[in-house]
């Protein structure tokens, strides 16, 4: 078990798990009020460390990494909701222990005599020498006051997984058309006149004979080739989005009446 000297620098060290995965940063330490030795770690687990939970650390130990308890992150993160407000009651150190598994505190007075418990007036066992007023019927006589307690709501967040998004390309096949424009050659007959300038050309060779003459036609038509462009680059990022919840449950509060 850790002594004080031990969690001296703990504050600001990284809470780890059984596993050795990180659970939070430890916030600040809790000391036993009777014997002064530590008993709890307030560690900020939630989301940018907005939740925080209590550990107790009777088992821990420290390492270069951090300080790691017999716990796994579920399991701190699923603690009961405390205020840290320097001191734990009671009531929030008993129900701490029966989360962790512990059963080691008085059942009696229900309190663990560790940090946030508070040293209960005995003056019934000194003979009442305070001479209090009147005495309690219903339990051991304490002193001359009833305490009324309220239960407060305390609203807190826990992360969860809601879904999964993935990238996934396919291929898809679609009609393109486009138009280009083609020439093609074709024949025309041209007659000229026998003149002078021609008459030569006109009469060479024979008179009378039988004669071929051949052009050939040329003809433009579409080559269609496809290549492959890179168009642009896809990833899948995340944004944290801001929302409200309303949370509605029964608090019951003790009510204090005289009898006569």
């Amino acid at each position: 078990m850790p002594n004080t000297t031990d969690v001296q620098h703990w504050e600001g060290q990284h809470l780890l798990g059984q596993d050795g995965s990180k659970i939070g940063k430890i916030d600040a330490i809790y000391l036993d009020d009777h014997s002064g030795e530590p008993e709890w770690a307030l560690v900020n687990t939630g989301l940018f460390g907005t939740r925080s939970s209590f550990v107790p650390i009777a088992q821990a130990s420290s390492n270069g990494d951090g300080v790691t308890v017999p716990f796994d992150k579920d399991k701190v993160k699923g603690a009961p909701n405390v205020d840290e407000d320097g001191h734990l009651s009671p009531q929030e150190e008993a129900e701490l222990y029966r989360y962790y598994g512990r059963d080691d505190y008085d059942r009696a007075g229900g309190t663990a005599g560790t940090t946030g418990t508070a040293d209960h007036d005995r003056a019934a066992d000194r003979g009442d020498a305070h001479g209090t007023v009147g005495h309690d019927t219903s339990g051991t006589n304490t002193d001359d006051a009833m305490t009324r307690s309220e239960e407060e709501l305390r609203v807190g967040t826990r992360e969860r997984e809601t879904g999964k998004a993935r990238l996934r390309k396919y291929v898809v096949t679609e009609q393109v058309t486009k138009t280009v424009p083609v020439s093609r050659e074709e024949v025309r007959v041209e007659r000229e006149p026998i003149t002078d300038q021609n008459r030569d050309a006109a009469t060479d060779g024979p008179a009378i004979s039988e004669e071929e003459h051949e052009v050939t036609l040329h003809a433009e038509e579409p080559v269609v080739e496809k290549t492959a462009v890179p168009k642009e680059r896809v990833r899948l990022d995340k944004d944290v989005v801001q929302d409200e919840r309303t949370v509605t449950e029964e608090v019951r509060k003790e009510r204090i009446d005289t009898d006569r």
